[in-house]
């Protein structure tokens, strides 16, 4: 923070170069996590679910059917997961079993990719840091940060941006992201707010929610040869958000049909396959208010119908699908069939 006799780091940072900083292209979470003899190349698109959590009729996690989720995001080309997520009912599980099922999924998938799961809860700065830190103990690849964590609804971006920095002297030496989650309520980086968390080289996540390509942009441009990689929840304006340098996508829709958006990360800048691209873009925009009803229970319903065996139970509000919903949902199962005919995906059998 600033005083009238000292120069803070972020009054520093912003004056520096990016290589000054030791932010250069390539060390973020592919080059970092992924040096292994399967990593994509530095421009390739990645798929990273926001992975739903199954739980038993007795309402705890099953862990079984966990490891099953993760077989079938693996085989539809996942290229990462995002662990303890909101889509996970993350405000719905204890301390202890956020720490259990993010060493879950870091211990079942073995190194194949890349896992990042939240860790920015403690109702203290210094709290928020133990917890990181017990997340970060795990295995994972980063831990994420929630931007509204930081900061009350009506603070400034300046209050914002010390709590991180005071996060950041706490923490110590760990990799970080960060998620406008849209709970406790949604907090959008603005683009100072960006260039700051950028220049902090251990940063090398952002889960965008913003909605807004326009923004999507500004937050690129930011990032564009740094460590930073960005991934789209808006379904939306995947396709274009990945043609403008982000890494990758995080829909909620990745757990109704994730094949469909390996397809779309594999071609969206695939000139050749432009008319089908732009097609099943406006498809899954088109789909994603349809699906979304009663989520995460839709998705159970859905992945259920694909052949996975999880319970009809969540944490959350939306305790049931209506008759009307699963018709809804029943419709958007065939219609997913049809595209992978037409985009010739062959549908993951769970």
């Amino acid at each position: 923070m600033k005083t009238q006799n000292k120069v803070t780091r972020r009054d520093f940072l912003e004056k520096m170069p990016p290589l000054a900083l030791g932010i250069v292209a390539g060390s973020g979470l592919v080059s970092s996590a992924l040096a292994r003899s399967t990593a994509p190349s530095a421009d390739e698109k990645k798929f990273v679910p926001v992975m739903v959590t199954p739980f038993g009729t007795d309402q705890k996690i099953d862990y079984d059917h966990v490891s099953r989720l993760i077989d079938f995001y693996l085989a539809a080309g996942a290229k990462g997961f995002f662990a303890n997520c909101l889509s996970s009912e993350m405000y719905f599980l204890s301390e202890q079993e956020r720490i259990d099922l993010t060493r879950h999924v870091v211990k079942h998938v073995n190194g194949k990719v890349p896992v990042v799961s939240t860790g920015s809860f403690g109702d203290t700065l210094a709290n928020k840091a133990l917890f990181a830190k017990k997340i970060n103990d795990t295995g994972v690849d980063g831990v994420i940060l929630i931007s509204s964590h930081f900061a009350e609804k009506g603070e400034s971006d300046a209050v914002l941006m010390q709590h991180f920095e005071q996060f950041f002297a706490l923490a110590g030496d760990m990799k970080l992201g960060t998620y406008e989650c849209p709970s406790p309520y949604k907090r959008v980086l603005s683009p100072e707010v960006f260039k700051f968390l950028v220049s902090n080289k251990n940063m090398i996540y952002h889960k965008d929610t913003t909605e807004d390509i326009a923004k999507i942009e500004e937050k690129l441009a930011v990032a564009k040869g740094t460590q930073m990689e960005l991934y789209n929840a808006h379904a939306a304006s995947a396709l274009k958000s990945l043609q403008k340098g982000g890494q990758g996508m995080s829909p909620i829709s990745g757990n109704f049909y994730p094949e469909i958006h390996t397809w779309l990360c594999k071609n969206a800048n695939n000139p050749a396959k432009a008319e089908d691209a732009n097609w099943i873009q406006a498809e899954i925009t088109r789909m994603e208010p349809l699906i979304s009803n009663s989520y995460p229970l839709s998705s159970k319903y859905f992945l259920r119908k694909r052949g996975l065996p999880v319970e009809l139970v969540c944490r959350a509000k939306g305790k049931m699908i209506t008759p009307e919903q699963q018709l809804v949902l029943d419709k958007a199962h065939r219609t997913f069939l049809d595209w992978c005919s037409r985009l010739g995906i062959e549908a993951v059998k769970a």
